[in-house]
Order: structure tokens, then sequence, then C-alpha cells
């Protein structure tokens, strides 16, 4: 049976006065201070607010509760503005209007800068926008020549470190792939774990195998040693990952059984007398099976 589902939102933006506007926390010296800070400010004084603020309309005739945009807020006020176009959330938590949030990930802003270049954006009005050099805008556009599109898909969700994509372009596709999957299993998109996958890459996987690696702090000696670890590592682990369904499965239905059999109190009660160590043990199956259900997603 099909349910409607309720809007996190209002359909429409309201435009509010700042001074109608209750912030809901205090922004410290360091935040004001800080290179996001000053990187929204630049945004906001060349293209203005492009997200807008969160608000959520007051029960009561009275201020309107700042959900998200504390630092826009803030902005706007530096810059004599006296009012804003705002979001009207269902909620008035803004715990709960923050996991709604997908936070832009590294390959969406990508796409983004590519976007607004094409559509006569300036390198020059983009940089002053994110506040980063024009240097910093042409390699982000350049963010994925060179990258497995295989890659991209596995990575275009994840914050992951700009250099990073430059340590993969060094990388044959195949084993660009490898490395993200591994990223993706350690949760660890920084360039550091990066170049510790490049340092265990083969020569023969490298783009330019005839070019020895080169990885700062770590000798040609110590690079192989991590191929040679990185290789059985992996072994290892498509060897785990070939058999983790059927034994997720043999656990699953052994722990029913022993939940079953634990579940009739003569069998219990005799267990309990006699192998009291065995009903330790069968309970401890049983718990281990309900965790792993605990941890997968809900479809």
């Amino acid at each position: 049976m099909s349910k409607d589902v309720k809007a996190a939102f209002e359909d429409r933006l309201v435009t509010l006065a700042l001074d109608d506007i209750l912030p809901m926390r205090r922004l410290t010296d360091q935040a004001l201070k800080s290179v996001k800070y000053r990187r929204i400010s630049r945004s906001v004084e060349e293209v203005g607010v492009i997200e807008p603020l969160v608000v959520a309309r007051p029960r009561t005739p009275g201020a309107w509760m700042l959900l998200d945009g504390h630092v826009r807020l803030a902005i706007l006020r530096g810059l004599g503005a006296v009012e804003t176009r705002c979001l009207v959330a269902d909620d008035d938590e803004a715990f709960t209007y923050n996991r709604r949030v997908n936070r832009l990930a590294t390959i969406q802003e990508h796409y983004m800068i590519v976007r607004a270049l094409e559509r006569g954006v300036s390198e020059e009005k983009l940089a002053r926008a994110l506040d980063v050099d024009v240097k910093a805008i042409q390699r982000r556009r350049s963010l994925l020549e060179g990258v497995a599109p295989e890659v991209v898909d596995l990575l275009k969700t994840h914050s992951v470190n700009p250099v990073t994509f430059d340590v993969l372009r060094k990388m044959r596709p195949m084993r660009q792939v490898e490395a993200a999957e591994l990223m993706l299993s350690a949760n660890n998109f920084t360039s550091a774990y990066a170049k510790a996958l490049l340092a265990a890459t083969r020569q023969t996987d490298l783009i330019r195998p005839d070019k020895p690696k080169r990885v700062g702090g770590m000798t040609s000696d110590q690079m192989a040693r991590m191929e040679r670890e990185m290789a059985s590592l992996t072994k290892d682990f498509r060897a785990l990952e070939a058999s983790y369904g059927d034994d997720v499965l043999h656990l699953v239905l052994a722990s029913g059984y022993l939940n079953r059999l634990l579940g009739n109190t003569l069998i219990e009660r005799y267990l309990t007398t006699r192998h009291p160590e065995l009903v330790e043990e069968f309970r401890a199956i049983i718990s281990a099976s309900s965790l792993d259900e605990a941890d997968r997603p809900e479809p």
C-alpha cells in the first residue's frame, strides 16, 4: 500500500527581515576568523546567498528560529543587508534538519565548477566567490582527467582530498578501481592513504611502469616490501569476500537452530545442569548473529 510522503519543507521560499531571525547559537571569535567564514563571505559578496537560510515558523507571534545558516546570517548582517530569502522547515529541531542534508561532495563540486565555466562565469570570478586562487579553479576543473569512470562512480558521494585524484592518475584504470574500493572499505579518502596505496602498487600497474615510483619519506626497499604485503592482504581480502556470504548464511541458520533449541525449557535446563559451557557458547553464537543483523542497513 502506497503512503504519501510528507515534505520536509514548505513549497515556497519566504523573504524575512534579518531582525526577525533568531540564531540558535553564537559564533565564536575563532569561527569568525576561520577560512570557512572568509570563503563564504567572499561568495556572498560576489554572487549573493546561493543556499537559503533554513528557519522554523514561530508557533506564536515572534522571531523565526534559525536552524541552519548562522555563518551566512552573520555575513549578511556584516554587509549591511536587511532581509534575505529563507527555506521554512516543518520541524524546529536543528538536529533533525541536519540529518536531511547531504553536503557537497568533491566530485559534485567539480561538476558545479565545470557547469559554471561552461555558462560563461570567469575563472577569476569563481576564484573570488570560493576564496581560492585561480590555479585552484583550474585544477578542480580538470579534477577527473585520467580517472577511470568506475572510480568516479565509486567516489561521487564522498568528500575526497583533491590530491587523492592526482595520486590515482598515476595508476592504470584497474588499479585505480582497486584503490578506490580499498578507500571505501577503510572509509579513508585522504591523500596520505592514497600515497600509501601507490607505494604498494606494482610497477606494471602504473601508467608509467618505466618510471620508478617516488613517495615522500619512503625508500625503494620500503615500497617493495609494501608491494608484497599489499599483494598478500589483497589475496586474503578477496578470499574473505568470496566466502563472506556463505559464512553469514551458516551463522544465521546455526543461530536460528540454537535459539529454538534453548527455547525448549527442558533442553535448556538439561544443558545448563550438565554442560553449562556449551550453553554459554550457544548464547554467544546467537548474540553474534543478532549483532550482525542489527548492523545491516535497512532496505
